[in-house]
């Protein structure tokens, strides 16, 4: 039977690979890398790289591509992850189909942690249950852009007794309202900190971690808010895209 790894490589720096992923990467024949246009060019070299690095064999693969994109503007927002998935999921479905023999092992890459803030788990379920790929896959856990944060910043995640949520940006901007006393925020393409009442809350804030592009930041609100921005749409600029996240924290 065809088997699949999704394996979690950590959020940029190569040295994040754990052991069980670097056992796991040993294992497959070929890996199906999604394309998300040039300027995610990195991210694809990067998975070539940790490939390059701790596999010890020749014998594997790599299949590339295009990865749909989600439809932006004024839209339904879940509709629009909805129909990103199905695609995904007729994309993911012929790559096994067509790409695989009954007798090999597939391989995903995914950027941070397969569990957080990734379809990848969601769209290999879901081909399962339409029946018209059988396969079987495991799951290896890999070091988040949260974790990473946290240590680059030496801070812990929570403090002692107190609550933490993990959200997005979309969500702040919206006006979410936590009594958690840290906020953990991800894929944010809306400066959502701007949104935030109290300007004394603490700001933890990094960029294309664990790469040599690496930007960190931190302070109050009031103090350092606008030179996130002005920063954000630099990397921007530079970049063609900006990954980030930050950790607010009640003062």
């Amino acid at each position: 039977m065809k088997k699949l790894l999704v394996i979690g490589v950590g959020a940029g720096n190569p040295d994040y690979i754990t052991m069980q992923a670097v056992k796991a990467l040993n294992c497959v024949d070929v890996f199906f890398l999604m394309d998300k246009g040039q300027s995610k060019d990195k991210l694809i070299d990067l998975r070539r790289e940790i490939c390059e690095r701790y596999i010890t064999g020749q014998g594997y693969r790599f299949v590339e591509a295009h990865s749909p994109e989600r439809e932006r503007g004024d839209v339904d927002y879940k509709v629009s992850v909805e129909d990103l998935n199905r695609a995904k999921q007729q994309t993911f479905e012929r790559l096994i189909s067509e790409e695989m023999t009954d007798d090999q092992c597939g391989g995903f890459l995914v950027w941070g942690d397969p569990a957080l803030y990734d379809s990848t788990i969601r769209i290999l379920q879901a081909i399962l249950a339409s029946g018209r790929c059988v396969f079987e896959f495991e799951v290896i856990p890999g070091i988040t852009s949260v974790q990473a944060l946290a240590a680059q910043h030496k801070v812990p995640l929570n403090r002692i007794g107190r609550s933490i949520e993990i959200t997005t940006g979309r969500r702040l901007a919206a006006g979410q309202v936590s009594d958690a006393d840290s906020l953990v925020v991800m894929l944010d393409a809306q400066d959502a900190y701007h949104h935030v009442a109290d300007q004394e809350t603490e700001i933890y804030w990094g960029a294309y971690l664990g790469t040599p592009d690496e930007i960190l930041i931190s302070g109050k609100l009031k103090d350092v808010a606008d030179e996130i921005e002005r920063v954000r749409k630099a990397a921007r600029l530079e970049h063609g895209w900006i990954m980030d996240t930050y950790l607010l924290r009640k003062s």
